[in-house]
């Protein structure tokens, strides 16, 4: 079962998420060769300010 997560900064709306989720659902049944229903996409939205890069913030 894939569960697959994706952190991003807040503010996608619940049409984008939708959208992104049934994208990356296609792409594992077809790449994966598992079925639809055992793949679990779960979205972490964390603020901006909680990003960093090389030790920087974003």
């Amino acid at each position: 079962m894939p569960l697959i997560t994706v952190a991003m900064y807040p503010g996608r709306t619940v049409e984008q998420k939708n959208d992104f989720a049934k994208a990356v659902t296609d792409a594992a049944v077809q790449i994966l060769k598992t079925k639809a229903e055992h793949v679990i996409v779960v979205f972490e939205e964390n603020p901006k300010e909680n990003w960093f890069q090389t030790g920087k913030p974003l």
